[in-house]
């Protein structure tokens, strides 16, 4: 669940106005619903979490937390002001202590016992500013200094107020106040030169200096794709450079190597993305990174440790280790000099081991927990995290599994004992939970010591009860104003009288209206309103506040029985007392909050096909199509061979088409296309596919064909409606409710692709319009959910027409099906598609037989 934390420049310059007219402030509340906006567009948005934070006194300045509702969001963004100071150090400081809130509660960064990168809450800090000076209650500041003092309990265990799982980017507005002359430069956005700059490369973000809208337009798309879920690693490098790697890939040893000067990839601040597991849909890993001390049983306190682990790399080329069932952890790195580095190496097969300073007990550099990689395609570099000192485990599991199948002798057991020695204990769980996954027998002990002394952890118990305390005092004081300053008080008496309230003639006013009270007009005072008139009601109406049930008139008692009752057994309403005429009766600061509607929504079943596209909400739009979802590429997922070739009209119907259609055939694991088609395949079973020429649409309408020429002009039947059948006088409504297999579709389908004597002549005009519709209906159950493909063949049974016009329906039902990625229908039409060509060839023979004979 990503957290966007959005912290607002509030202070007095951002009353300055620009060309348009539009103070600065009005222009970063329109960023803002802006980029909610371009979020909205990826369906992930629905878990975001939304937080708003100004530069007014802490804790006032949150207004927006972890409790607020989008609604409320939303709200206090279009009621901020800008007045006061430019006090931004203060205002991040409150900001990360607002992340940071329930982190020791949840045990999320896990002090002592290794960083676990699977252990996150993903959050973007964007903060709009206008880039001037740092100003103080004291001062006029030139740096940025965030202050030191936190009052969020445990903070001294981390030496950042950030975390690894938190950037900041800033948007530092400079437009003019005046229409610039020059043309505006087009390309990336620069960063800016104030002081937040070198604050936001810190976190692994960046700062960009906006000049004019488009600029602001571009960076705000920029934005919606740097909402990822990952962490930020420091990575450097130890130990000589590599060789030099020729044209040819292979080490080059004559090509000189400059070891001592410094390279942009030797040192790189980048993240590397940490994926949700596609079936919980929270990141799940198995090895955490070791931390940069030995946890020892006489250590009084925690070391402070930095936000963002060191994490060395040797160039020494390594072999990529791994063996069966044991659990490793991939990340990929965010494109960096270091990735690029690695892949112009083009040396995939190879790896770069990875270590943290000071993590080992009796080894200063610490052992090897993982290794970079890149990947086999050369597209990226991904982070293997393995168990700590890996080279000697794996070769010792390898044994135990294969050698001594199971069984260990006194030997290895010295062995493996050796090895836990070096092992940090935080290790000593997840490796006894990676053993029992492999079936491997007991091998640690189930008194497991972490390592920390019992007075550090009762410390960390201790900071987190201080910490839930803080919490709900800081959560308590979200949306509160801060206190008015107390000055002279100064009478005004342009008013002429007292104020509206304290009026004597006002209040008995408001009894008139409410019933109380005759109404009485006499008494009311029309010089405090002058130039008003006041509507009068009919004396004969009685308001409807009906405190007494005798006050009801006749006329009402029926209709007010059913608004009491449905108020009372409460059967369509959500509100007590909200009758239904109200019922959808929104104020219009909150129509289109399409965010608090996606929170009370449950969770969308998965598809019933896997193989259908995504279907994205049509809110506000019910024609709104994803142009990233049209069916333009994914054809190649189950196809071999390149898909940029278009099908030629004059090729439809040659041998050689229909040679290379059946020959395009990618052959799938048979306990695969079970789990997947939830059927068992036939004995033989081959996964055809359409050809490569079939699979080129654009989703345009239907793919050139000779079928093109056949008129579509006349009226589509319905799916109920009457058709002709072949061999019968009379006219069949509809299809028949048909429980054939599949093979006994595909017999049934090639049973009648010879030409019948009809008892019924059809005129070839007849069969065309027959035709055309099948090939409407024919489009529509293609399109279809599900794998009831029954219609489809029956459809297929009722073409009119010699044999050719036959096989082109078929190849025509091909096409759409591959549009639509329907293998199983795919692979079924292609056998109907072989028999009619044998059927044909046996035909031809038969033919050639009878005139040699005659």
């Amino acid at each position: 669940m990503p957290i966007l934390l959005f912290l607002i420049d509030t202070s007095a310059s951002m009353n300055q106005r620009t060309d348009l007219g539009t103070s600065y402030l009005d222009i970063a509340k329109g960023a803002v619903e802006l980029f909610l906006k371009l979020r909205a567009r990826d369906p992930a948005s629905r878990g975001d979490r939304y937080m708003l934070v100004t530069y007014d006194e802490p804790p006032y300045c949150i207004k927006a937390g972890w409790k607020e509702n989008h609604a409320t969001f939303m709200s206090e963004l279009k009621n901020l002001q800008a007045s006061g100071l430019t006090t931004l150090g203060q205002a991040l400081r409150s900001s990360f202590d607002l992340l940071n809130l329930n982190r020791l509660i949840s045990g999320i960064d896990n002090y002592g016992q290794g960083r676990n990168p699977f252990f996150l809450e993903p959050s973007i800090l964007i903060t709009i500013t206008d880039g001037n000076k740092l100003t103080s209650t004291a001062s006029v500041q030139e740096e940025l200094h965030l202050p030191l003092n936190s009052p969020l309990p445990g903070s001294e265990l981390t030496k950042e107020p950030f975390r690894w799982d938190q950037r900041l980017f800033a948007l530092v507005l400079r437009l003019p106040g005046v229409a610039s002359t020059e043309p505006e430069q087009l390309g990336s956005v620069p960063t800016d030169e104030s002081a937040i700059t070198q604050m936001c490369e810190v976190t692994g973000g960046r700062s960009y200096c906006v000049r004019t809208q488009r600029m602001l337009n571009q960076c705000l798309e920029s934005l919606v794709q740097k909402v990822q879920s990952g962490v930020v690693i420091n990575f450097e490098k130890t130990g000589p450079d590599p060789l030099p790697v020729g044209e040819d890939g292979l080490m080059d040893s004559f090509r000189p190597s400059n070891s001592f000067a410094a390279q942009p990839w030797h040192s790189c601040h980048k993240l590397i993305y940490v994926r949700p597991n596609s079936k919980t849909g929270v990141p799940v890993g198995h090895w955490p990174i070791p931390e940069s001390f030995w946890p020892d049983q006489n250590l009084p306190s925690l070391p402070p440790r930095t936000s963002h682990p060191v994490v060395r790399f040797s160039c020494i080329d390594c072999e990529p280790m791994v063996i069966d069932k044991l659990p490793f952890d991939k990340y990929e790195l965010e494109p960096s000099p270091l990735t690029q580095y690695i892949l112009e190496r083009k040396s995939p097969h190879t790896c770069w081991q990875v270590f943290v300073t000071s993590s080992g007990k009796y080894n200063e550099l610490g052992y090897p927990f993982g290794y970079l990689k890149a990947s086999t395609t050369l597209t990226c570099v991904n982070l293997f995290v393995m168990p700590y000192n890996y080279p000697v485990l794996l070769p010792l599991l390898d044994d135990l599994f294969k050698v001594h199948k199971l069984k260990p002798n006194l030997k290895w057991r010295q062995a493996f004992d050796s090895y836990l020695k070096t092992l940090p204990p935080y290790y000593l769980l997840p490796l006894k939970k990676a053993l029992r996954m492999m079936g491997a027998p007991n091998l640690i002990s189930d008194n497991l010591d972490c390592g920390l002394s019992y007075s550090v952890i009762s410390y960390l118990k201790k900071l987190s009860q201080q910490t839930k305390l803080e919490s709900e005092r800081i959560l308590a004081s979200v949306g509160k104003k801060p206190p008015q300053e107390t000055g002279i008080k100064v009478k005004n008496h342009s008013g002429g009288g007292v104020s509206l309230v304290h009026n004597k003639n006002f209040r008995k006013l408001l009894k008139e209206i409410t019933g109380e009270t005759a109404l009485r007009l006499t008494e009311l005072n029309t010089k405090e309103f002058a130039g008003f008139q006041v509507g009068l009601l009919n004396k004969d109406l009685k308001p409807q506040t009906y405190r007494n049930a005798y006050d009801i008139p006749r006329r009402g008692l029926l209709d007010q029985l059913t608004r009491m009752r449905s108020n009372l057994l409460k059967t369509h309403k959500f509100i007590v007392g909200q009758d239904e005429d109200s019922l959808h009766s929104v104020p219009v600061a909150q129509m289109g909050n399409y965010q608090e509607y996606l929170k009370t929504v449950a969770s969308p079943l998965r598809e019933i096909d896997p193989d259908q596209p995504k279907r994205l909400h049509t809110f506000g739009n019910p024609f709104k199509q994803d142009k990233k979802g049209m069916m333009i590429d994914e054809a190649d997922e189950f196809v071999a061979g390149p898909q940029n070739k278009v099908k030629r009209p004059g090729e439809l119907n040659s041998p050689m088409s229909s040679k290379r259609r059946r020959n395009a055939t990618v052959i799938h694991d048979v306990h695969e296309e079970k789990m997947e088609n939830g059927q068992t395949p036939p004995d033989g079973f081959l996964s055809k596919s359409a050809p490569a020429e079939l699979m080129n649409t654009t989703g345009d309408g239907v793919p050139p064909s000779q079928l093109d020429s056949l008129s579509d002009d006349f009226t589509s039947l319905k799916r109920d409606g009457p058709f002709h059948k072949l061999g019968n006088n009379v006219l069949r409504g509809g299809a028949p409710n048909c429980n054939l297999s599949v093979d006994d579709q595909k017999i049934a389908v090639v049973s009648t692709l010879g030409t019948a004597p009809n008892a019924l002549q059809i005129t070839p005009a007849m069969a065309q319009g027959i035709n055309a519709d099948i090939k409407h209906q024919l489009m529509k159950e293609v399109r279809k959910f599900g794998r009831k493909y029954e219609r489809i063949f029956i459809l297929l049974e009722k073409v009119q027409g010699p044999l050719e016009i036959k096989k082109q329906f078929v190849e025509f039902t091909i096409k759409e099906a591959a549009r639509f990625k329907r293998r199983v229908l795919i692979q079924q039409l292609e056998k109907v598609l072989e028999k009619i060509d044998s059927h044909h060839l046996l035909n031809n023979v038969n033919h050639i037989n009878s005139r040699s004979s005659s």
